[in-house]
């Protein structure tokens, strides 16, 4: 890996990895009260998350709603 993670990032890299967003829709908000961070902190760690980890964490968009997983 290029670059470390932040705490953040990481946490919500394995936040992801545990959780079944595939077939679950995703939700931003969601996922800013669980970190107690603002939504785009999210935004922000999933976007480096694709840059850190790029083999790692696929982000997709389908039927409306954004769907991420990670291995």
């Amino acid at each position: 890996m290029a670059e470390e993670l932040t705490e953040l990032e990481a946490r919500l890299f394995e936040w992801i990895r545990q959780s079944d967003f595939e077939t679950v829709d995703w939700s931003t908000a969601k996922a800013a009260r669980s970190f107690k961070v603002k939504q785009d902190e999210i935004y922000e760690a999933v976007a480096a998350l694709t840059r850190k980890v790029p083999d790692r964490i696929q982000v997709f968009y389908k039927n409306g709603a954004l769907h991420i997983a990670a291995e």
